[in-house]
């Protein structure tokens, strides 16, 4: 009897490894969701999305991978602390690597605003954002990201995107906010 308990459980963990298994395969062939890639909308909505989440958990890797080509490219600049301009490039894979793992403090960043340049299958987003600690919380920090994609025929790609904070002083452009309003981040 006890072993017929030992082989029913065998069975049993199994199938459940199997059906994990199974769903962790179905869930990377179900990537890139196709409300994330079929349209500019529905990008720019993921890129933000992707980042976003509460303190212990990190960003989604799989579905930013989804949608960056392969070879995508990411820009950061700012300044360094004794306020000399520096900038940074790095391929998506290193900089998920620089900043991944469990964020010790919740990020939300979202889109405020919108300015698009296309022309054929080429098109260059300037998106302007803000960040909080929470859903819906307080902005802590403001900038803008310069994103540029390719449309294949079927779906979009993000190839690159390069981005700059607001600092006192280098304040958002008032093109670059809704209604045109110069707003700087406290």
């Amino acid at each position: 009897m006890d072993m017929a308990r030992r082989t029913i459980m065998a069975g049993v963990l199994g199938l459940l490894a199997l059906s994990a298994s199974v769903q962790a395969q179905e869930h990377a062939r179900a990537l890139p969701l196709p409300e994330d890639v079929r349209t500019l909308d529905g990008i720019i909505e993921a890129y933000y999305e992707v980042v976003s989440g509460p303190a212990g958990e990190s960003a989604d890797r799989a579905r930013d991978e989804s949608l960056h080509r392969p070879e995508a490219l990411v820009g950061m600049t700012g300044v360094d602390p004794d306020g000399n301009p520096n900038s940074s490039t790095m391929t998506l894979g290193e900089y998920h690597d620089r900043s991944g793992g469990p964020r010790r403090q919740g990020f939300f960043e979202w889109e405020i605003h919108r300015v698009v340049e296309r022309f054929g299958k080429v098109a260059h987003v300037w998106s302007t954002y803000a960040a909080s600690s929470e859903p819906n919380g307080e902005v802590h920090s403001r900038g803008i990201n310069s994103i540029q994609l390719y449309f294949d025929g079927e779906r979009w790609w993000i190839m690159s995107w390069f981005y700059d904070s607001e600092r006192p002083e280098n304040p958002i452009p008032s093109e670059y906010l809704p209604g045109g309003q110069v707003v700087t981040a406290g």
